[in-house]
């Protein structure tokens, strides 16, 4: 159920041809002029172009969009930024027709082959914060006031926190009835001793085959590497953790709408699929 005081979101995934026609009518539709909406339509993944305070009027909206030919999600704020319980492997096992998926811990989840609908690849920045201390040197008042004005110093701790940032490859894989993946896997936290003679000798290498692998378990499931490569105007293809959030789950959702069972699958709440006629309760 969409929360009265909810902001309602609506995306949509940039035409392959915009044209100038093309961008007046969407940009009266929205309520936002030409410039901004053409901006708003750079890049390949779907976006969030417009928001609304009331669900009627984004599905309002978002008819008249998709009769302009485009794929259009209404979400409400609350379901976009919902936090997820993360599945990470840790390793796998190869089975036939399926993949047993393990965590740190010794759980475990089985992918049957036709099972899977997403596999999604992206990157994100991971950032880490460290307390430091380092010793500097500051002026001693007293002891300067002593000296009749000659600068006297005094060595004095000062803690600082220090921020890194790296670049985090992963995969997530996503089944037919939830935004939320099943599996995650991370390149620098992943066993590769499955590879056996194809294991090479670094992570980044075993990584990809890795992934080509999983791929080729799943061959009915969509492969989507759109927030690997840069994909957007002031958009960086290394993206912090709360932006790849919400972008995984638009992505999901504009695969699960142009998919063919798209139709079958559960109304996730605060979801509106395209061609539900009625608000969800």
């Amino acid at each position: 159920m969409v929360s009265r005081n909810d902001v309602i979101h609506m995306a949509t995934a940039p035409p392959a041809s915009l044209n100038e026609e093309l961008v007046n009518k969407i940009a009266a539709i929205i309520g936002k002029s030409p410039y901004e909406t053409r901006l708003r339509l750079t890049g390949k993944i779907p976006k969030i172009i417009a928001n609304f305070d009331v669900l009627s009027q984004a599905d309002s909206a978002a008819q008249k969009l998709r009769g302009l030919g485009l794929v259009v999600t209404v979400v409400s704020d609350s379901v976009l930024r919902r936090p997820w319980q993360k599945f990470r492997a840790r390793s796998l096992k190869f089975e036939e027709q399926a993949i047993t998926f393990y965590d740190r811990a010794g759980q475990s989840k089985r992918i049957e082959t036709g099972d899977l609908f997403l596999i999604l690849s992206a990157k994100m920045q991971h950032e880490t914060q460290t307390e430091v201390t380092k010793t500097i040197k500051k002026l001693n008042i007293t002891a300067t006031l002593l000296t009749g004005g000659i600068p006297v110093t005094k060595k004095v701790e000062q803690k600082e926190i220090m921020k890194s940032y790296q670049n985090v490859n992963f995969i997530r894989l996503y089944g037919r009835t939830s935004p939320e993946p099943v599996v995650e896997i991370q390149q620098q936290n992943f066993d590769y001793s499955f590879l056996g003679s194809e294991m090479a000798s670094s992570a980044s290498a075993n990584y990809v085959i890795a992934v080509r692998k999983i791929s080729e378990t799943f061959p009915r499931a969509i492969f989507d590497d759109s927030l690997i490569a840069p994909f957007g105007a002031n958009m960086a293809a290394t993206m912090a953790q709360d932006s790849i959030e919400a972008n995984c789950k638009l992505i999901y959702w504009y695969h699960r709408a142009v998919s063919n069972t798209g139709a079958s699958l559960q109304i996730q709440p605060g979801f509106r699929n395209p061609g539900a006629l009625n608000p969800e309760s």
